[in-house]
């Protein structure tokens, strides 16, 4: 009989999503990847010894078939982190266009329910699982020139704690991760500018952005038996940015 946790990871194939997926492959878990179809998705395939799906967490039957596939494969699934997101411009709200906000709605808020709504309607059967959402410092707090990314995570945040009132009850678990700014190739923009990487280490009290793998523990740590009496939370990973 196959004892090793069954865990999905969206946004697999780099940043925050790369690094979780080769850390619980690390520690025994069967793993699912998903991402769009990518040289680098495939890769995940020989890094982790799991299978790689690609699926587009805005399509509703994508989802629903990449929840599907891992049921026939493993029989079960046990933990999902919802990696999957976009960060599309800084611009003042005046001259965002509709377009950049809505499809910044649809990929982070819209794609983290469609995951977590088919993952639940296999985890709430099973009466175990557990779900970790991507939020960011900016669910809790503003930050000028990003209102369609500030309100998206705010919205993942509540989205998150609604599903732990509602699933906690058949022992499936809801967390939500808020890292602050993290090393990936969404963020290396920001982070290498001169000027804007120079303000950003200075704001963070711990003096630097975090790695991927800062946030990929705290993952770990929240599918986990060790936290299996943490559901609804947020949890900040940010180097003490809202501690200001």
């Amino acid at each position: 009989m196959n004892t090793k946790k069954v865990t999905l990871v969206t946004g697999a194939a780099s940043g925050i999503g790369r690094a979780t997926a080769l850390k619980l492959a690390q520690r025994g878990d069967q793993l699912v990847c998903t991402d769009f179809a990518s040289a680098q998705l495939q890769e995940m395939k020989d890094l982790t010894g799991g299978i790689c799906i690609a699926a587009d967490v805005t399509n509703e039957s994508e989802v629903d078939a990449l929840i599907a596939a891992t049921i026939a494969e493993y029989g079960r699934l046990d933990g999902v982190v919802h990696c999957a997101g976009i960060e599309e411009s800084f611009v003042d709200a005046r001259d965002m266009t509709l377009e950049v906000f809505e499809k910044t709605m649809r990929v982070n808020v819209t794609g983290s329910f469609l995951v977590a709504r088919a993952a639940g309607r296999v985890m709430v059967p099973q009466a175990s699982g557990s779900i970790v959402l991507m939020g960011s410092i900016l669910s809790t707090v503003g930050y000028g020139g990003n209102a369609a990314y500030t309100a998206s995570k705010g919205a993942v945040l509540q989205l998150g704690r609604a599903l732990a009132v509602d699933w906690s009850k058949f022992g499936v678990r809801i967390n939500i991760v808020g890292p602050g700014p993290v090393a990936t190739p969404m963020s290396q923009a920001s982070i290498d500018d001169p000027v804007r990487g120079a303000w950003l280490r200075e704001r963070i009290p711990l003096g630097r952005p975090a790695s991927t793998d800062d946030i990929a523990g705290v993952c770990a740590f929240l599918l986990s038996d060790e936290a299996s009496y943490i559901t609804g939370t947020y949890l900040p990973v940010d180097g003490g940015w809202l501690a200001l």
